[in-house]
């Protein structure tokens, strides 16, 4: 039986589709295999979860730290570059930050990046980051999360140059490192209140008296030397939940915590308001105008407990963002730390330029992998694989998020 014209066209159409339809599916195929090969989803089995941009694909590169682009909302994703420096390159890691000589089993921590909504940040480049800093001096002015950040920043930067320490203070918490290729000059000044206080801790954290706070009085150790500075960089709040009692005009005006002593209790966030006010003052009325980045509140991420009774930081990747919005002291020092900071903006008027916020608390607090948990100490389960041991969910590992700090900061200085 012969076809009609009809059928004989219905056939070679049918014919023409599967054709087409087998060019459209070897071509994806191509273009799976393709990415897949170039652009691999994970550095590890245990965490990844999102797609890999790079540099040409963001909407924006990054030129500035302007107003292009907001560095401090964004999202972290995988990076199967993974850190730039590991244990062993960088002599500056302190023990408790060595997470992987301390005998931590799992690296996934290791393999994210944090990447802007609207632009690519790229990493730290050591020899612009030094050019920029050439007979210039950077300063760090805080507690013991700066001292994470410097250290961060050393390794960074020993690809190209190791700083030489040439200056410690007592318990070696004041430091200096230059780094004399460049006349580059590093100080981490210890000041973890940022005022005057009068401290009565051992080396392990035990306190044989309540700290006396002079709210009123900045702590001449870092106001002395600020003349000297060309970048600062100041960080605190996670000493004030302590038990203090707290004095302005050489009178004691209340305290927190110490209710034996019948004096009235002040709240801690009031007692940073206060604190941050002064700081902020002295800064625009200073006639030295360095470069000040406030660094936002350092989130800690205990669970089950807190860092004396059994708190622990067991996850092994970051948060989604909306997934966890923090405790309620995070929520409220930073709220203090912004409100403050928008007051002097607002008082500041040409003086504000000089005044920039280093907003790293969104991006720390989706990263409860990042610390140094039970393996601030070496090998704590060698002997005993149930050993009870006190955990730290507030300092970092090195490698660690904190580096993607200094990724920004570089951006912001560096471009100044």
């Amino acid at each position: 039986m012969g076809f009609s014209a009809w059928e004989l066209w219905h056939a070679l159409q049918k014919k023409s589709n599967q054709i087409i339809l087998k060019l459209l599916l070897s071509a994806l195929l191509v273009g799976l295999s393709f990415r897949l090969f170039f652009f691999p989803t994970t550095p590890s089995s245990s965490t990844p979860f999102l797609a890999i941009p790079n540099a040409a694909e963001d909407s924006t590169v990054l030129e500035s730290g302007t107003e292009q682009c907001d560095l401090f909302s964004g999202e972290w994703i995988p990076n199967p570059a993974g850190p730039a420096y590991s244990t062993t390159s960088c002599p500056f890691i302190e023990d408790p930050q060595n997470c992987l000589k301390n005998g931590r089993p799992d690296t996934g921590y290791l393999y994210w990046r944090w990447k802007p909504h609207d632009c690519y940040l790229p990493p730290i480049d050591a020899n612009k980051f030094l050019q920029a800093m050439g007979n210039k001096t950077l300063a760090l002015i805080g507690d013991s999360i700066l001292n994470n950040h410097a250290r961060s920043l050393l390794c960074l930067l020993a690809k190209v140059e190791l700083g030489e320490e040439v200056y410690h203070g007592d318990y070696f918490k004041s430091r200096t490192w230059h780094f004399p290729s460049h006349n580059f000059t590093l100080s981490l000044i210890w000041s973890p209140f940022l005022v005057k206080a009068d401290i009565f801790e051992d080396e392990n954290g035990v306190s044989k008296s309540e700290i006396q706070l002079y709210l009123d009085t900045l702590n001449s150790k870092w106001t002395s030397a600020y003349p000297t500075f060309d970048y600062v960089v100041i960080s605190a709040g996670q000493w004030f939940p302590k038990t203090a009692v707290y004095w302005e005009n050489n009178t004691v005006i209340g305290c927190h915590y110490c209710s034996r002593k019948n004096l009235t209790e002040i709240g801690f966030p009031i007692a940073y308001g206060k604190v941050l006010q002064k700081v902020f003052s002295f800064v625009a009325n200073s006639s030295h105008k360095p470069l000040i980045l406030y660094r936002t509140w350092t989130p800690e991420h205990f669970e089950n407990g807190e860092w004396w009774n059994g708190g622990s930081c067991k996850r092994t990747r970051p948060y989604r963002k909306g997934e966890y919005d923090g405790k309620d002291i995070d929520r409220m020092m930073y709220r203090v730390e912004l409100e403050e900071f928008e007051r002097a903006r607002a008082n500041g008027s040409e003086d504000s330029r000089h005044l920039r916020l280093l907003d790293t608390y969104p991006l720390s607090l989706l990263r409860p992998d990042g610390h140094s948990g039970p393996y601030r100490q070496f090998r704590p389960f060698d002997k005993d694989k149930n050993a009870m041991v006190r955990n730290d969910c507030l300092h970092w590992c090195l490698p660690g998020p904190v580096d993607t700090w200094n990724d920004i900061l570089s951006e912001i200085v560096t471009n100044h």
